[in-house]
């Protein structure tokens, strides 16, 4: 860390010593030693030399020129965001910054101290923490430190009214979004340089603002633009020799999206509003078009102000922590799907084959013959087959086809994680949001190795329900629904459709990252036809959504967390039926009433896209 040039109450002294020397009668072989000791030095010297000049040559080269010279930088406006109609989700409005720039101030100690007292009482700071500040700066990275940013209108006309040497303003912009919060996790938030960026980004400084989180972040190259740069080349005793504008600012890219402005603000509100209905705070949603990847809408609460974040970094629920990308969950019941899908293709199970659910399922317990082990059904569902086990959601048929029971053979754990994984459920989707997490696809060898303990067939039983260890993101889980509704083809999520810079538009890809639409043509009705029948069927757990005037499909979800104290609830779903157009996810973490919590919700989501949307296309 550079010292700073100037005095602040002795904050850096140089430090002195002296040391007494003794001289005494030297061996030669303490001139070889010295000799190659001086020999390694200089290999050493001059490998940090080639590094340094190799490279790091682009980073120290900027650092060196900002020794020589003074600037000004002009901002340049970062890209806007649009939705998939042309309407700006975020835009720059003009701020005014305060910096401290060292070489500008006065050299009397007792005068720099009065400049910053008057300064820190002017921009509310604390002086005694300003000084700490200062002392901790990296003054080697940037002569110019952030004191203050977007200031009042107030501070500013007092600021400008009496100058003080070295304190300087300097305009900006700030990233606002309308409405806030609803969009705070698709579009994410900025902030300043830290030196883990500079690693990356060595054009940028200490003083300059990078994307975080959210499209700011994963696109941030394309919406950052490049400031304007006028230079003030010194010499040695700080005398300006020549001005040089080396550059003009020039605005960032925009990107538009295949985000529904206006559905994504229904969506929020129709989240929040249920879970305030419950006294529950998180939760997410997310909306797709399962034809193509397009994500329409994407919801985590609890949200976030992207302009105040540091106010939201230690409330409750992780406002920051965006659920539907980063969030890993026991999927519930809605790994049924895929549970039917692969007992069909695997002929486990044929699609009229009937499984008797007394309401539960009791195991031979070898360690007490007298005392079976009990897997629970929610219900007695009675004699299901496929659809209508998938319709009334029966545990009992998936823990036969998953696991087995007497006579009726299963697809055992193997075959379970080979269709997980065909499903994708192990990886990243890809959505072009950074730090994606992915699921977690548990196996016996896994269980061995980690717990320490055998595979049992329960553990089979409770994976085939989404229990157990079976945990999935999300986006993961919405994206193999889409894949049932379609037919059998995993998309890319995508969020942004094309990026517009001055010289091109980049569109976007369709990307399919894996078609199973040929392997599951004869089983894939099947499966269908079961979440059709949750809605249309009496005993369906979706019969909720029947009357809605579009033909919807579903699936619910309850996962027991928490030893079985808390449920979180879950709902996926796509219409219409028999051309999908729309697939969502709700979630609800901690729900009172299990998946019956998500249907109402999600019944207000179909209905608002249907007349919003679908009938306004005909």
């Amino acid at each position: 860390m550079k010292k700073p040039p100037f005095d602040v109450e002795n904050i850096l002294l140089d430090k002195t010593a002296t040391e007494d020397i003794l001289e005494k009668p030297v061996l030669d072989r303490v001139f070889k030693n010295v000799f190659i000791f001086i020999l390694i030095l200089g290999f050493i010297a001059a490998l940090r030399l080639f590094y340094l000049g190799v490279f790091k040559h682009n980073f120290y080269a900027n650092r060196a020129f900002q020794n020589v010279s003074d600037f000004q930088i002009e901002r340049a406006p970062r890209g806007l965001i649009f939705d998939r109609f042309g309407k700006a989700l975020i835009k720059n409005e003009p701020r005014i910054d305060v910096f401290l720039n060292i070489y500008h101030l006065p050299k009397e100690s007792e005068a720099q101290l009065d400049i910053l007292k008057k300064a820190a009482l002017k921009l509310g700071l604390d002086f005694e923490t300003l000084k700490k500040k200062i002392k901790e700066y990296d003054w080697g990275t940037n002569p110019k430190m952030l004191l203050a940013t977007n200031i009042s209108h107030d501070v500013l006309v007092d600021l400008s009214s009496n100058s003080l040497k070295g304190i300087e303003l300097e305009p900006s912009f700030k990233r606002v979004a309308e409405p806030a919060f609803k969009f705070s996790h698709l579009i994410g938030y900025v902030g300043w340089v830290d030196k883990k960026d500079l690693n990356s980004f060595p054009e940028l400084s200490l003083n300059d603002e990078i994307g975080k989180s959210g499209l700011e972040k994963f696109y941030d190259q394309f919406l950052r633009g490049q400031d304007g740069k006028k230079v003030f080349l010194k010499n040695v005793k700080g005398e300006i020799l020549n001005t040089e504008v080396v550059s003009v600012p020039k605005a960032g890219s925009d990107l538009y999206t295949f985000i529904d402005g206006p559905f994504q603000e229904y969506f929020y509100d129709r989240l929040e509003r249920g879970l305030k209905e419950l006294n529950r705070s998180s939760g997410a949603g997310v909306a797709l078009n399962p034809q193509n990847g397009e994500v329409l809408a994407l919801v985590s609460l609890p949200s976030f102000d992207s302009l105040k974040v540091n106010d939201f970094l230690e409330k409750d629920n992780n406002p920051l922590f965006n659920r539907v990308i980063q969030g890993v969950y026991n999927p519930g019941s809605t790994i049924k799907p895929l549970v039917a899908a692969a007992a069909l293709k695997e002929k486990i199970i044929s699609p009229s084959k009937e499984i008797y659910s007394a309401g539960y399922l009791d195991v031979f317990n070898p360690y007490e013959p007298t005392k079976p082990t009990r897997f629970l059904d929610w219900r007695a569902n009675g004699f299901v087959n496929v659809a209508s086990a998938l319709a009334r959601s029966s545990n009992v048929y998936f823990y036969e086809v998953g696991g087995g029971y007497k006579d009726q053979v299963g697809l055992g754990i193997e075959r379970l994680k080979k269709w997980w994984q065909k499903f994708l459920l192990h990886q990243p989707t890809g959505i072009d949001l950074p730090n994606e997490n992915k699921g977690f696809l548990p196996d016996p060898s896994w269980k061995e190795k980690v717990l320490k303990k055998p595979w049992y067939l329960g553990d089979t039983y409770h994976v085939a329900i989404g229990q157990g260890d079976l945990t999935v993101t999300p986006i993961e889980l919405l994206n193999y629904i889409a894949a049932i509704a379609n037919g059998g083809k995993l998309f890319q999520p995508r969020i942004v459709k094309e990026i517009k810079t001055d010289k091109q538009i980049i569109e976007k890809p369709v990307v399919v990252l894996s078609d199973l639409s040929d392997e599951l043509k004869d089983v894939i009705s099947e499966v269908q036809k079961g979440m059709r029948e949750a809605v249309t069927s009496p005993y369906g757990t979706s019969h909720f959504l029947a009357d809605l005037p579009i033909k919807v499909s579903a699936k619910t979800g309850t996962a027991q967390i928490q030893s079985n104290t808390k449920l979180n609830a879950f709902f996926v779903g796509y219409a219409p039926s028999d051309n999908p157009q729309l697939a969502i996810l709700i979630l609800i973490e901690n729900a009172k009433e299990g998946s019956l919590n998500t249907v109402p919700i999600a019944k207000d989501i179909f209905n608002w896209y249907a007349q919003n949307r679908l009938n306004a296309n005909h």
